[in-house]
């Protein structure tokens, strides 16, 4: 792995919502790293850099809103000739429990927008994922006012849960150990 993007919406009026949970995971990554994140124009977002088994490892924070996320992760990962295989994109996901995180290789973007950029502008799906469950409103009208307004402090805790049970596995991930990672994450 070389470059882990984290989804959100940039500005203090998303800071607290659900759909920034990719924002929050490598905020804690960056924190546990000494690394800091510096705007970067040309990346369309934050970026901050750290060093795992000699291999520097990019973060990034698109700060162009989620629906143009691949905007920023396209920028970067041509610039630095990172294969799709080697990116980890951290994002929402609506159909799990808040508290839940899961790894995946490949697949749709299963209606998540940020997602779906990122396929159309890197041109495939072959990155890997980890999906930060924030649970389901119950009603597809209710969608986007729950991503999108300050989460209960139960499901921020739960959230944050997810994101430390994924950081305990975050080595094997940097190591492309995925199905180990994924094994350990999963049973948790």
């Amino acid at each position: 792995m070389q470059l882990i993007a984290g989804l959100g919406n940039p500005g203090p009026d998303y800071e607290g919502t659900p759909h920034n949970a990719g924002f929050w995971f490598v905020d804690e990554v960056a924190r546990q790293h000494h690394a800091v994140f510096k705007s970067e124009k040309k990346f369309h977002g934050e970026v901050a850099k750290f060093s795992h088994a000699g291999q520097d490892i990019w973060l990034l924070k698109p700060m162009t809103y989620m629906n143009l996320s691949g905007q920023a992760v396209q920028a970067l990962a041509r610039f630095f000739k990172i294969g799709t295989e080697n990116i980890l994109v951290v994002h929402d996901d609506l159909d799990l429990p808040p508290g839940t995180a899961r790894l995946k290789e490949g697949g749709g973007h299963g209606g998540h927008n940020g997602l779906r950029d990122i396929i159309s502008k890197i041109g495939g799906n072959g990155f890997r994922r980890l999906r930060l469950g924030i649970g389901h409103p119950g009603d597809k009208n209710q969608v986007t006012g729950h991503v999108l307004k300050k989460a209960s402090k139960d499901d921020r805790i739960a959230i944050e849960n997810a994101i430390d049970a994924a950081l305990k596995v975050l080595p094997e991930i940097l190591e492309g150990e995925l199905p180990k990672a994924m094994n350990e994450l999963h049973r948790g």
